[in-house]
């Protein structure tokens, strides 16, 4: 049975940081705070899952999360993850989706480790590696900041053996940014950069009009890109509708918006997306998700899993979703393969055919340092 439901902050370092707009860019070494959320049973075993530590404050543990677990079999996830759904409706939108999807993970690691088994084959077992695609960063003023430098990224990519690439471009406050003509020269150049055998897709990162996103996606058809991924705002699912009506390339949705499987489940039959897109942290966890893939099966729909981590590795490998895992955020200046000190190893090691072998050990896959980790504890909750 579940006993504790517990958040550790801990000083880590890292050599990202985001811009007001919520984007992720390099920056020096810096210390930073981060969290980890742990769910322990009453024979001592703990499932984890590193957090936002804001969409878990005391508060939402208090009210939402630790009223439902403790003293619950955590083997009883369905039952859980519906009684935690239901209590997001009384919340004030203060228990979000994102928070569930951090409980949810940690339950599905907590089971996994006491089964002896990795999260994925738990899950469903459908396959132990998959392709990658890289995952640029939002365009800059320095290192992704012309259309060359994303075409000598994108063939620097390809040398260390991916064979799929999705760009994110220009936002703000980047000056001049967003910019239809830029965005559109920008990959043009990285298609004449890497050839016509390497699957290309472009993130617009939703500020853009119909009219513009209909002239971005007619460039993009042109291009033979894969995918047209997010140029508009997602709440309006008939904006959505009317691009992808006009549009041969396919599009590929919803990545954030609100409302896990129910919210996707409109997309696909609103004939708003012609790919469709849930990701476990920010669709409200694997449960979740996992009622996703299997929901674009039934329409013969594909369905693309968003982010990266070990929750999106484990859907991935419980099911036949996704033809690729997106690895990233990817910029020429940050090593991506560096091990931050709170871990013991990267979750998501490219190997030489540009694939992602999954992990064979007990849980989700994530290896913890817990001896830094205990070290710099700063609080828990």
């Amino acid at each position: 049975m579940i006993e504790r439901v517990a958040v550790r902050t801990f000083a880590t370092t890292a050599c990202t940081a985001v811009d007001p707009e919520g984007h992720r860019h390099p920056a020096p070494e810096h210390e930073v705070t981060e969290a980890l959320l742990e769910i322990t049973d009453t024979d001592g075993v703990t499932g984890y899952c590193q957090i936002q530590p804001d969409h878990l404050r005391p508060a939402v543990l208090d009210k939402h999360v630790r009223p439902v677990l403790r003293g619950q079999d955590p083997w009883d996830r369905e039952r859980l993850w519906r009684l935690m759904a239901r209590r997001q409706r009384g919340s004030g939108g203060g228990f979000t989706d994102r928070a569930l999807a951090f409980v949810d993970t940690a339950l599905w690691d907590l089971v996994a480790r006491k089964a002896g088994l990795p999260a994925w084959k738990l899950a469903g077992g459908a396959r132990n590696r998959i392709p990658a695609y890289a995952s640029t960063m939002c365009g800059d003023t320095d290192g992704l900041a012309t259309p060359g430098d994303y075409a000598d990224f994108a063939k620097h990519l390809v040398s260390i053996g991916y064979r799929a690439i999705k760009l994110h471009t220009w936002m703000p406050p980047v000056p001049g940014a967003p910019s239809v003509s830029r965005d559109i020269t920008a990959c043009q150049a990285v298609r004449e950069a890497v050839g016509a055998d390497v699957a290309l897709m472009l993130d617009a990162s939703h500020w853009y009009s119909r009219i513009d996103a209909l002239r971005l996606g007619k460039a993009l058809e042109e291009l033979d890109f894969y995918w047209f991924e997010e140029p508009m705002e997602e709440a309006s699912i008939s904006s959505y509708r009317w691009l992808a009506e006009q549009l041969a390339i396919p599009v590929i949705g919803p990545e954030v918006a609100w409302g896990k499987h129910l919210t996707r489940a409109e997309w696909i039959t609103s004939g708003a997306c012609d790919i469709l897109r849930a990701g476990p942290v920010g669709s409200g966890g694997v449960t979740p998700v996992l009622k996703t893939v299997h929901l674009a099966e039934s329409f013969n729909l594909e369905c693309e899993i968003h982010g990266n981590g070990t929750a999106s590795l484990t859907v991935l490998g419980a099911t036949d979703a996704g033809r690729w895992y997106e690895r990233g955020l990817l910029h020429p200046h940050v090593d991506f393969d560096q091990v931050p000190p709170h871990r013991n190893s990267i979750a998501d090691a490219l190997d030489e055919n540009g694939e992602v072998v999954l992990s064979s050990s007990p849980g989700i896959g994530d290896e913890w340092n817990f001896e830094h980790i205990g070290s710099h504890t700063v609080e828990m909750w």
